[in-house]
């Protein structure tokens, strides 16, 4: 299972663990994921999506069925049929 957010399209980076005597060694920046189930009422089903927490707030803020008819435009896999 991939760590990718499947509306934003966030995914792990890579950076450094910097110690106090400055030496550094590779880590990697997980993305704050969940696996959410949402209920989109205008076209009255469920869809389960894995979604970041940035995500989750454009939800709260504009909508499901906005926010994935944006998604949907920009090119995401969203995972319903919109």
């Amino acid at each position: 299972m991939s760590r990718v957010c499947q509306l934003t399209g966030k995914r792990p980076v890579s950076g450094n663990n910097v110690s106090h005597s400055n030496r550094r060694t590779k880590r990697r920046f997980l993305p704050n994921l969940h696996t959410k189930k949402f209920y989109v009422p205008e076209t009255e089903e469920w869809i389960t999506l894995k979604v970041s927490s940035t995500a989750l707030r454009t939800i709260n803020k504009n909508g499901i069925y906005e926010y994935l008819l944006e998604c949907k435009r920009k090119g995401f896999d969203v995972g319903a049929s919109l």
